[in-house]
């Protein structure tokens, strides 16, 4: 199973190379989105009590974890591609354990939301943003990345393997988006009012932002990084489930 993951990983790689225009969304929209917030959004700095003067400490976390987000959207739009030009079904008439044609897609989308990290990380140090927190705040950003990058590769399998097709994709991106424009990515829970506010409370994106920017903000903690990890494993559980419901549907 360890060897058909890995090829199936790699496979997907290759296809990164082949066709370097899927890395656009992964990296170009992430720099994008900290420029255009960072514009936006600066004048939050001026509120009193704001964690932070430099509004890209606030921002570059929450563009890396979208680019992790867009790293999973591609395992989606890969097995969507699959299942249409019927390489799918070769896979599953071949002698491979079934849970290595989710796990290797997977893996594949964790290697990919590195690059948003890679690129998005120099931009904002460029403009002033800094890593207070020292080396547990790059590993907290790090395991928030590649969390995000599992939980949207799941969400998206799980789509995609009940539509059978590509189209299914802006599903999978409406989904990712609502859950992460619905938190405290752009501006504080203290400052939001109404439902907004009520939703952003209660999502669990909100707390894996929260663990993935303490290290912008000042130092790590466990009281901001224990509900990071518990909504990581409880969301990875349920879109766990989600996925391997849609894949038994797909094969009996």
């Amino acid at each position: 199973m360890v060897a058909v993951v890995r090829q199936l990983a790699w496979r997907g790689v290759i296809g990164l190379v082949r066709v370097p225009v899927t890395v656009i969304p992964v990296v170009v929209m992430p720099v994008f989105f900290t420029i255009a917030f960072s514009g936006a959004f600066s004048a939050i700095t001026n509120i009193p009590g704001f964690p932070t003067g430099n509004i890209l400490d606030w921002m570059v976390p929450f563009a890396v974890l979208q680019g992790a987000a867009f790293a999973g959207f591609g395992a989606a739009f890969g097995a969507g591609r699959d299942l249409e030009n019927g390489f799918f079904d070769r896979l599953l008439a071949a002698p491979v354990a079934r849970p290595a044609l989710v796990v290797g897609p997977l893996l594949f989308t964790m290697l990919r939301s590195l690059l948003p990290l890679a690129i998005v990380l120099p931009v904002g140090y460029l403009g002033g943003a800094r890593i207070h927190g020292g080396p547990a705040g790059f590993v907290m950003l790090l395991v928030a990345t590649l969390g995000v990058a599992v939980l949207a590769g799941l969400w998206g399998l799980g789509v995609v393997y009940r539509a059978r097709s590509q189209r299914a994709g802006a599903l999978v991106q409406a989904g990712i988006f609502v859950a992460m424009f619905l938190s405290v990515g752009q501006v504080p829970l203290e400052v939001m009012t109404g439902w907004l506010h009520w939703v952003a409370a209660r999502n669990p994106f909100t707390y894996v932002l929260t663990m993935a920017r303490q290290g912008f903000l000042g130092e790590v903690t466990w009281h901001d990084t224990w509900p990071g990890l518990i909504a990581l494993a409880a969301s990875a559980v349920l879109l766990g489930w989600f996925a391997q419901r849609g894949f038994r549907r797909l094969v009996p």
